[in-house]
């Protein structure tokens, strides 16, 4: 992302395109190079991929899906920005629940779009990400406004089950309550779309977090602050 564009001449956004499906890929790719200005620099199917590539191409910014095999976006996300503290990340994804939205926000993401977004949506979110705004789709801002709408609850009181554990991130809240349902590593990354090394490195921070020695005392824990109980 080397800034050696003519003063005189209008900048060209260079962008990099995750998506673990090819032919979304493909098609957001072909739709960007249409667009005056944009300059897709690359594409990733993965995670791993997406940060080798921002690393290796510097982008303005990534168009970064969230659910993908091996490492997933909002990992990614995390790492791309404390490499790359000047790439901006736009999320583009079908999932708009809260737990996706905030932990990738809190990755680093600069915006999030639901993939039924027009065209012209995307190409202005990603112009404006790149300028510093931060961008959300209409149904996810409702989800951020209402949060920060609704009155505060009282953390790590006693007694208080509804937001135990207010040291572990969103992400590693869902897991310990999977795991307290008696879910195994295997079974949790199957339902939250992540690998089980990912998996199983939420666990080792959850383990650290709470200062337990493996599963069994976590268990025992998540289960006296009140998760664990199945649907």
């Amino acid at each position: 992302m080397a800034d050696t564009h003519d003063p005189l001449l209008p900048r060209v956004l260079e962008v990099l395109v995750v998506d673990d499906h090819p032919v979304v890929r493909g098609g957001l790719t072909a739709l960007l190079r249409t667009i005056e200005g944009i300059h897709p620099v690359g594409e990733a199917g993965d995670g791993e991929a997406a940060v080798a590539e921002a690393l290796a191409h510097r982008p303005d910014v990534v168009l970064m899906d969230v659910r993908m095999p091996g490492l997933d976006g909002v990992e990614a996300t995390r790492r791309i920005r404390a490499a790359l503290p000047d790439t901006r990340v736009l999320v583009l994804t079908m999932y708009d629940d809260d737990a996706t939205v905030f932990t990738a926000m809190q990755a680093g993401a600069s915006g999030y779009l639901l993939k039924d977004a027009e065209q012209g949506d995307i190409v202005r979110a990603l112009r404006a990400v790149a300028a510093g705004e931060v961008i959300f789709a209409p149904g996810v801002a409702a989800h951020v406004l209402g949060y920060f709408a609704a009155p505060p609850v009282p953390r790590n009181q006693p007694g208080d089950a509804t937001y135990p554990f207010p040291e572990l991130t969103e992400r590693e809240r869902v897991i310990l309550d999977l795991l307290a349902q008696g879910q195994r590593t295997s079974a949790i990354a199957q339902q939250l779309y992540l690998s089980p090394k990912t998996v199983s490195n939420h666990l080792t921070s959850i383990f650290a977090k709470l200062q337990v020695a493996g599963r069994a005392e976590a268990i025992v824990r998540a289960r006296e602050g009140g998760l664990g109980g199945r649907p």
